[in-house]
């Protein structure tokens, strides 16, 4: 069993509100976990306007399939025109660690 976090911190664009925060982070995390069954949600930043952090895990039992939603997810999240992606944080855990 292989487990792969992702962390990703995020500058939004013209946010002036956490309600107007939530209403960009949101669909993102939703997107994530519809497309491509993943755990995800909001895990950083969450008093700050501008700045977020969005936390996802995957299990797998193989690590070329965990690599490639890891992938995808980190395509999916640097696309979105509405976010800047400052860094990405990624993890390979199997059950042997």
């Amino acid at each position: 069993m292989y487990v792969g976090t992702l962390s990703f911190d995020l500058l939004l664009g013209d946010v002036r509100s956490l309600k107007e925060k939530r209403s960009v982070i949101r669909p993102i995390v939703a997107e994530l976990q519809r497309k491509y069954a993943v755990s995800a949600a909001e895990t950083g930043g969450q008093d700050l306007h501008r700045r977020a952090q969005i936390g996802l895990a995957v299990v797998s039992g193989e690590t070329g399939h965990l690599t490639d939603v890891l992938d995808r997810c980190e395509r999916l999240v640097a696309a979105r025109p509405e976010v800047e992606l400052l860094s990405v944080r990624r993890r390979l855990h199997s059950d042997e660690d």
